[in-house]
């Protein structure tokens, strides 16, 4: 066999498993792909409005600052 014959085979096959793969996806009705995940760990989680502990650190101390600088400031007395 020379090298022609063979990247025709390979290729074939490779648009073979193609066709393979589209008509198995095309079997979920929305057409993506589903991934089961089960566990506590992925129990209540969104992907939005995640966090890292040191960001959540930072919004604390930012907002005890400003807290702060509103309770310093004197109130006028309504009359």
């Amino acid at each position: 066999m020379d090298v022609n014959s063979i990247l025709a085979e390979l290729r074939a096959e490779r648009d073979r498993i193609d066709r393979a793969i589209a008509a198995m996806e095309g079997l979920n009705s929305t057409g993506r792909r589903t991934v089961a995940r089960t566990g506590k760990a992925t129990a209540g989680r969104n992907k939005r409005g995640r966090m890292s502990a040191a960001g959540r650190r930072k919004l604390s101390r930012l907002m005890k600052q400003r807290w702060a600088q509103g309770k310093m400031k004197p109130r006028a007395k309504a009359a």
